[in-house]
């Protein structure tokens, strides 16, 4: 079993900061990319950032230049910094892992149960 578990949304004013993280654990032997999606209201779920195995990080034209996103592979942990937020980054943030689990073959998605982002106009 590998579980995702999020933590550090919460309600922030707008241009203020927020960090996020969620950590794997489970019978985990690697794990490739991993990112942060976001699902507001009315909305498809959307890519927000992810960062692969070697450190390359890819972002999404919205957050670019506001938002980082960092992982400590020791821990299994991905990390999401948000800096100058806007109410349209109200949404819930999903964390997302494509883990190669031990004794099974091939690497398969896992995702978070979501955390809530409210910023406030």
């Amino acid at each position: 079993q590998v579980q995702l578990v999020e933590s550090g949304g919460g309600l922030v004013q707008a241009g203020g900061s927020l960090g996020l993280s969620c950590a794997a654990s489970g019978s985990i032997f690697s794990i490739n990319a991993m990112g942060w999606y976001r699902q507001a209201p009315g909305k498809q779920r959307e890519l927000v950032a992810t960062i692969n195995s070697g450190g390359s990080t890819n972002y999404a034209d919205s957050v670019k230049g506001r938002f980082a996103i960092s992982r400590d592979s020791r821990k299994n942990t991905v990390y999401l910094q948000m800096n100058s937020l806007k109410p349209e980054d109200t949404a819930v943030y999903y964390c997302n892992a494509e883990i190669i689990r031990v004794g099974v073959l091939g690497s398969y998605d896992y995702w978070g149960q979501g955390t809530q982002v409210t910023v406030s106009s």
